[in-house]
């Protein structure tokens, strides 16, 4: 069997399966302020989440999902002594402070990623869409 090529890499990564909590809310407009849908995360850390988490595949260590917020949070700006293990009050408060600036919390949503439901249990997946046939060629 000949080895992958570049090509069947880009296959490959072109698909990602993540799984959203149930009541998550629906991704936003690039640029459109942060609404907690939590794809980003999921899909792979920010260099903060790659160094806490210590990988840059996969989801982030520090995502957090709040049930009364009906949302995800990054738990380096909510809690990060839960993430890191520092428990210096003076320390919480200084990487809560660099978290929202190296996740760049208040810019809007940066995630170019398209998003697919899955559908019920039972039903088949979706067809892909239909792919024009090719038009003839023209002569000059």
């Amino acid at each position: 069997m000949p080895p992958p090529t570049a090509a069947d890499a880009d296959s490959e990564a072109a698909t990602t399966v993540v799984w959203l909590h149930p009541d998550a809310p629906a991704k936003p407009l690039e640029g459109a302020p942060c609404n907690g849908c939590g794809l980003c995360c999921l899909t792979e850390p920010c260099p903060l989440g790659a160094i806490v988490s210590r990988k840059r595949m996969g989801a982030c260590k520090a995502l957090r999902w709040s049930d009364a917020d009906r949302r995800y949070w990054c738990g380096m700006v909510l809690d990060p002594g839960s993430v890191t293990g520092l428990t210096h009050p003076w320390a919480v408060r200084v990487l809560a402070t660099l978290a929202r600036r190296w996740i760049a919390s208040s810019v809007g949503c940066d995630a170019q990623l398209q998003t697919q439901a899955v559908p019920p249990h039972g039903l088949p997946p979706p067809s892909p869409p239909p792919v024009a046939p090719p038009l003839p060629p023209t002569t000059p």
